[in-house]
């Protein structure tokens, strides 16, 4: 008899894999997350040239690929990294639009930010976010100026968007964001040394899959 009952204890152990009071499994999903997106990037037209009255800026907007790494620190709070990098071709606008194209930047702006999600909406999961930026301009060129070089900049970014999860793993995403980015810039033109503020503050519109591990 107590050969029988000792030999039961293997099979009882799974329970201890049971949540307490619903005897339901209790969750064992990873607190990675990742995403890819489609991504528009519509930057604001405004800016200025020191020393030049009514100069103005416009950029152009594009759409790229991103990818995004999330860490869920509970089913609330998470952290989210932002990758991904794009270009902004630069015009003259008012006073200086005879200058037309100006020159060309490729970004790299990492972004990392802070998010609460919201639980009680099932398959539905909006969240919103805030957090930090930080750009870096590379592979610049002058088209009208002889040369351009945009200073690498901190900025501020807020976030909303929502995951639509059809089954544990798997899910679609439309995602939000709005960087707050005024670089400083120095360029020659025409052999004359001048420098301003590219006030670019783009809206990051996006939508793609989401992984959850």
């Amino acid at each position: 008899m107590f050969a029988a009952v000792f030999a039961s204890f293997p099979l009882a152990a799974p329970a201890a894999d049971l949540g307490p009071e619903t005897g339901a499994p209790i969750s064992t999903q990873s607190p990675w997350q990742v995403r890819l997106r489609g991504l528009g990037v519509v930057t604001r037209d405004s800016g200025s040239v020191d020393g030049i009255a009514g100069s103005d800026l416009s950029y152009s907007d594009t759409i790229v690929p991103e990818a995004d790494i999330s860490y869920f620190f509970n089913d609330n709070i998470a952290a989210e990294l932002i990758l991904g990098t794009t270009f902004a071709k630069v015009y003259g606008n008012g006073s200086i639009e005879g200058l037309g194209d100006i020159g060309k930047t490729w970004l790299l702006p990492p972004t990392l930010t802070l998010q609460y999600h919201f639980t009680d909406f099932g398959a539905f999961k909006p969240y919103l976010g805030a957090g930090i930026n930080y750009t870096f301009f590379y592979n610049q060129s002058g088209r009208t100026a002889d040369s351009l070089k945009v200073k690498d900049t901190f900025g501020v970014a807020l976030q909303a968007g929502f995951d639509y999860m059809f089954d544990e793993h798997w899910g679609a995403n439309v995602d939000v964001k709005k960087i707050f980015l005024r670089p400083d810039f120095d360029a020659t033109i025409g052999g004359a040394d001048v420098s301003g503020t590219a006030k670019l503050d783009p809206w990051l519109i996006g939508t793609g899959i989401t992984y959850r591990f």
